[in-house]
């Protein structure tokens, strides 16, 4: 089983990644580029990350990166504020799916954990994922932060994934728990969310 792990340079993703490894799934590795709602200094921890997870996994785990930060841009002009995350959701895992074919995999890995943030309720993940048709993996989804942290130093990513950087500035005050379906549909007319994603990967470039 070939997958591509969504990496972002926090703690929960990278052990995503190493879960799946565990289970016997050959991972590939998408960080999407956040700049410039990002500093460079996450980018530098993503491919920190990525060499320690080959080191722990003995995989090649392949690390691409997309660039998202124009995808971000839209979505704020065109979209109501709370539903930022929900539409940048939605647009990675799109990312991540044509990524996923074009090299053979045949699902998607997510760092979610119920609940942990805004993007993480059950309601917000069902519509994160509507109309996706591609399998999205959740290894993490009934662990808790302090069991997550705890994998993260045993496998010697939890102080990458700690060093200072920003890595998202474009966070709304009070993101949407409860998506609507019919805003979802309406965003991603406004957006365009079809040519955000396709110029992401058409701009994907294998970093490591």
């Amino acid at each position: 089983m070939k997958v591509v792990c969504l990496i972002s340079g926090g703690i929960d993703s990278p052990v995503s990644a190493y879960v799946m490894s565990r289970v016997g799934a050959d991972v590939a590795l998408l960080h999407m580029d956040n700049r410039p709602f990002a500093n460079d200094h996450i980018f530098d921890r993503v491919t920190k990350l990525a060499d320690r997870l080959r080191e722990v996994t003995g995989q090649e785990m392949p690390l691409y990166s997309a660039p998202h930060g124009p995808s971000q841009k839209i979505i704020y002009k065109t979209c109501e504020r709370p539903y930022q995350c929900v539409m940048c959701k939605r647009t990675m895992q799109r990312t991540a799916r044509e990524l996923a074919k074009s090299i053979g995999a045949s699902a998607i890995v997510m760092g979610d954990s119920l609940g942990q943030v805004a993007s993480q309720t059950l309601h917000n993940i069902r519509f994160e994922n509507a109309g996706l048709e591609f399998p999205v993996l959740r290894p993490l989804i009934g662990y808790d932060k302090l069991e997550i942290e705890a994998i993260a130093k045993e496998i010697g990513t939890y102080e990458l994934s700690i060093l200072p950087a920003l890595s998202c500035s474009i966070v709304p005050q009070r993101p949407v728990t409860e998506a609507r379906p019919d805003k979802i549909a309406e965003f991603d007319a406004a957006c365009g969310i079809e040519e955000l994603y396709g110029a992401a990967l058409k701009n994907a470039v294998r970093v490591s």
